[in-house]
């Protein structure tokens, strides 16, 4: 018995250490139901699982329940792409408690919301790209049904949004200088009046936001206001349903973080370096949403796409011993 002891100590000793001497151990990842979080948490599942040796697994998210939960229960480890904006104080609140972290940004320039118009407008008259130019060629964004009065598509009602462009349209006098602001009934309907106004060339000027396919799809230029961002006013009233004088503000940028649990911060620093270094832009999303469209690719797909096809922007967050691994895996 001494003799088959001390030769399995010996085995042990001489075994490679892979798993042993990872830190990082199972990590469960939030899988949003829409398509930019999903990408993401298919790409960090993929890395972590094979570039840090994670035992990595998806499970189903949604902002609020996804964030309750992290902060009750500890559970899931990561949350890769959420709008802190939303509940704000509650992850606030579980930072403090010493439950949650913010990791990071994972959009680098943050969520973008504004007022919109095709580029091919803007190419042709400049001034479009302001909204005193928009005003003043109020013309070429014709009523689907009078006339007389021009179009600006608002947000869907019921969407927060909602709130936010219609006080934005008050504040600049939008209704006063002939535009009407028309519900487009659902995001759908909304992104179907973008398409139907590319493929005929029309001139169409409404509010949109960002990461979406649609911006990824079609070329548009957010309208500049002349007014910079009033944040402590955007805050206390043009998002508010009962500000009774909104003042004219560009959006300021959404807050989009990758929150992660405390308990995981702690046990897998490797993993949480790459969490905080790993984030997209803007643009480089769009592009990836317009691809996930056109092919119908669910978010696994749309990873391993990325993974192969944007070594120059996913190397960036990885050692080149990383990377190796993961190619390798890929």
């Amino acid at each position: 018995m001494k003799k088959l002891l001390t030769t399995s100590l010996l085995l042990l000793a001489s075994a490679p250490m892979t798993s042993l001497a990872s830190d990082c151990g199972k990590v469960t990842i939030a899988d949003m139901n829409w398509n930019s979080a999903s990408l993401i948490a298919n790409v960090d599942r993929f890395i972590l699982a094979e570039g840090y040796d994670c035992d990595a697994e998806l499970v189903p998210g949604d902002t609020m329940p996804t964030g309750t939960s992290m902060i009750e229960k500890g559970e899931p480890d990561v949350a890769p792409e959420l709008w802190s904006n939303s509940l704000k104080a509650a992850l606030d609140r579980g930072v403090e408690e010493g439950r949650l972290r913010f990791a990071g940004a994972v959009l680098s320039d943050g969520g973008e919301e504004g007022f919109w118009v095709p580029k091919y407008l803007v190419d042709k008259k400049p001034e479009l790209a302001t909204i005193q130019g928009i005003v003043a060629n109020r013309e070429l964004f014709e009523h689907p049904e009078d006339p007389s009065k021009s179009a600006f598509y608002g947000c869907p009602a019921g969407w927060n949004c909602q709130i936010s462009s219609g006080n934005l349209f008050n504040a600049m006098g939008l209704g006063d200088a002939g535009f009407e602001l028309i519900d487009p009934g659902s995001g759908a309907g909304l992104s179907g009046s973008i398409a139907k106004a590319y493929e005929r060339g029309e001139g169409w000027f409404g509010y949109y936001w960002a990461p979406t396919a649609v911006l990824g799809k079609y070329e548009m230029v957010k309208v500049d206001f002349g007014s910079g961002v009033d944040l402590e006013h955007f805050k206390a009233c043009t998002t508010n349903a009962d500000c009774l004088e909104p003042k004219v503000t560009m959006y300021p940028p959404s807050a989009v973080d990758t929150v992660i649990t405390e308990s995981f911060a702690e046990t897998s620093p490797d993993a949480v370096s790459y969490l905080s270094t790993r984030s997209f832009t803007n643009a480089q999303l769009n592009g990836l949403l317009a691809w996930m469209e056109e092919n119908q690719a669910d978010g696994e797909i749309a990873a391993q796409h990325f993974l192969e096809n944007h070594e120059d922007i996913w190397g960036a967050w990885v050692s080149p011993e990383v990377a190796k691994k993961v190619k390798a895996a890929l």
